[in-house]
């Protein structure tokens, strides 16, 4: 009996997995210079909250693009994610407003300094060590699905 419960549970555990497991995201190509970027795209409620959770690694050209439904000072926070991250916080016309610099593992804010459209988090340090900061700005968010 002992070991059919805990195939039971296990069986549970493995469901809940599997319907807590994020479906493949569209991919669109970003620019920041002449720097090239493949931005998975979170746009609805569900994949902006789940973002890069559990993941253990990125490679160095992908990201994340967080698009809103709305312009706002919008915090993004790095809990269940294992992978140090920067973000940039962007502005409807591409214009980066600040780049934060988030550790793995942590509930700390890390927020747009004025009302962003979009965040894109890289993996740490990127945008520093391509030299693109605030004022920089990003094409191809025209491509970008609509939030939801």
């Amino acid at each position: 009996m002992k070991g059919k419960k805990l195939l039971a549970v296990a069986s549970l555990a493995a469901s809940l997995s599997a319907a807590w497991a994020q479906t493949p995201l569209p991919v669109i190509e970003l620019t920041a210079g002449f720097h090239r970027i493949e931005a998975e795209v979170a746009a609805t409620d569900r994949s902006r909250q789940i973002g890069l959770m559990n993941r253990p690694a990125m490679a160095a050209q992908r990201g994340m693009l967080f698009v809103f439904a709305e312009e706002n000072t919008h915090c993004m926070w790095m809990r269940n994610t294992q992978l140090p991250l920067s973000v940039a916080f962007i502005d409807a016309a591409g214009g980066i407003i600040n780049i934060e610099e988030m550790q793995p593992q942590t509930e700390n804010n890390h927020c747009a300094r004025r009302p962003a459209r979009y965040a894109l988090e890289m993996n740490a340090g990127w945008f520093a060590k391509r030299g693109i900061g605030p004022g920089s700005k990003l094409r191809g968010l025209d491509r970008a699905p609509r939030p939801q």
